[in-house]
């Protein structure tokens, strides 16, 4: 006898069609048969070892974060309930081209540094892998062989990749070291990496030209991946770093994913069609493009990634003794609040939209929270948390969050940052905000869209052939909601609040969430590239 048979649910089945009542019967980790409308047919009911009653819930595939930084946190936390209780089932990390493998001693070292504001440094880690292979086998061996919370892919970080390679210094990559990173971008594909990411406004990945990005997306093409660019600008010259990414790709011959795909900043008010005609425009001369975006207006990254590029060549040290310097940092301040960083995306400071959401020094907490006021006080903290605060950046616009969350290549994905003590709300809230504000509420897209908008669209990105669907064959990677009742708990108040109505979540059939508990159940493991 089957496992388990969940019992009259109304299954929107990520496919965009319409729902439909049924029984699903679910073992060995796959959906292995569903029964449409049994009540009403009167046949002869499937049976199994453990019925559910979903009456009045919504059944639909697991939810997949197309833009995670739980690179850590997944090792860290067995409970993972930030997106276990979401209903995500898989999460898609090593994003913006900065993560923990491929690295050697002394890059290691750097990255831990250098991301420490989205990950903390990682006292509590053992980093005993340095390989992308090795990494993936140390998600699947967490917490002594039983696994990690929810399901993980990984992209090749570029920026660690030219780490490794070339260094912090910001200038071409001769011969010999483009080689380097062609190989290593080729053992990480091999490995089961499912593209490759950059973060072209972070050090030093945002050293890198066109022609050297192009020739890593080359060895990426060729393996069946994608690229997920953290572009050059999110602000001044937004549609030209958009329009740049579309042709590097075109020219390597790869898909492209377009990370927190936003228009951010006054200079982009109201211009998310511009951006849209783009994509139409280069989907419709046969480009394979999708993108993510999160249900909310504030950004989120470190307090450092503002600084201009010249400010951080050399690495986390170098930019330490700049920031000491008082003329050098006051070159910097001219950089920021005259000139318009590249670190900012070319936009003059305005530091009052600048809230700091996390610091590792616990005799700084006091700034958390707090909006700040000038050059002197962000100086301040970089120099006395070692660069590691983490910030809101308060620049995006509702008009532009709710016109491309519509685009038919959209997706989800939360770019949530779990460090600090008032992270951004969208780390815990993203998927229930989708469904219950952006849908319930305010009907910008329909219950049957909105569930393929968060799963079976970034499935296909993955090329995941058994997930993102209710399907017969398909892997029990399921979400059992309230559609009534569905909403983000967290708020920018209070931003570890866990989601109302989502009392069940399956992975591999299993439940990680159980009447909105969450088990001790470890179900997920590495999802590798299909050979």
């Amino acid at each position: 006898m089957e496992e388990l048979v969940i019992r009259d649910a109304d299954v929107v089945d990520g496919s965009g069609g319409p729902s439909y009542r049924a029984d699903v019967v679910v073992d060995g980790g796959r959906i292995v048969s569903i029964v449409q409308e049994a009540a009403a047919a009167g046949c002869q009911r499937p049976k199994a070892r453990r019925e559910l009653d979903a009456e009045g819930l919504t059944l639909s595939p697991g939810f997949i974060d197309m833009h995670a930084h739980s690179d850590l946190a997944l090792l860290r936390d067995p409970d993972h309930s930030a997106k276990a209780a979401q209903g995500v089932t898989l999460e898609v990390i090593g994003q913006d081209g900065l993560s923990y493998a491929p690295v050697d001693d002394r890059t290691l070292a750097e990255v831990r540094s250098t991301i420490t504001g989205w990950n903390g440094y990682g006292d509590d880690i053992d980093f005993d892998w340095r390989s992308v292979g090795e990494y993936l086998d140390r998600l699947d061996s967490a917490f002594e062989g039983r696994g990690i919370a929810v399901n993980a892919a990984y992209l090749i970080p570029q920026g660690t990749v030219r780490m490794l390679a070339v260094g912090w210094e910001d200038r071409e990559a001769t011969p010999q070291e483009l080689d380097r990173m062609r190989q290593l971008v080729a053992e990480g594909m091999e490995q089961g990496a499912v593209g490759m990411s950059s973060g072209l406004t972070y050090t030093p990945g945002m050293y890198a030209k066109d022609a050297e990005l192009t020739e890593l997306c080359r060895v990426v093409a060729s393996y069946g991946g994608y690229y997920c660019p953290h572009h050059r600008s999110y602000g001044a010259g937004a549609l030209e770093a958009y329009r740049e990414m579309v042709e590097l790709t075109r020219e390597a011959g790869c898909s492209l994913h377009l990370a927190h795909a936003t228009m951010n900043f006054g200079v982009n008010e109201g211009r998310a069609p511009e951006l849209l005609t783009l994509l139409d425009e280069a989907l419709t001369a046969g480009a394979d493009i999708s993108l993510d975006t999160y249900p909310y207006t504030p950004g989120c990254t470190t307090l450092v990634a503002m600084l201009p590029s010249w400010a951080s060549e050399g690495g986390p040290e170098e930019i330490l003794r700049r920031l000491a310097d008082d003329e050098t940092a006051d070159r910097i301040r001219h950089h920021l609040e005259v000139i318009g960083s590249d670190g900012c995306h070319g936009v003059p400071m305005e530091w009052d939209t600048i809230e700091i959401s996390g610091v590792t020094d616990p005799a700084l907490a006091e700034y958390v929270g707090r909006r700040l006021d000038n050059w002197t006080t962000a100086r301040h903290l970089l120099l006395a948390d070692r660069l590691a605060p983490s910030i809101l950046q308060h620049v995006g616009h509702e008009e532009n969050v709710r016109q491309i969350m519509r685009h038919r290549v959209h997706t989800g994905g939360s770019d949530g940052i779990l460090q600090g003590a008032k992270p951004h709300p969208r780390a815990y809230g993203t998927f229930p905000e989708y469904l219950g504000r952006y849908t319930r509420e305010l009907g910008v897209l329909s219950l049957e869209e909105c569930v393929a908008h968060l799963t079976s669209r970034p499935a296909a990105r993955l090329r995941l052939p058994d997930r993102g669907l209710v399907k017969e064959g398909y892997r029990a990677d399921l979400v059992l909601f309230n559609p009534q009742t569905v909403a983000a708990g967290s708020t920018f108040e209070e931003p570890r609040r866990l989601p109302t109505g989502i009392p069940h979540v399956l992975v591999d059939g299993r439940f990680v969430m159980e009447d909105g508990r969450r088990t001790d159940e470890l179900a997920g493991r590495s999802v590798r590239r299909a050979p």
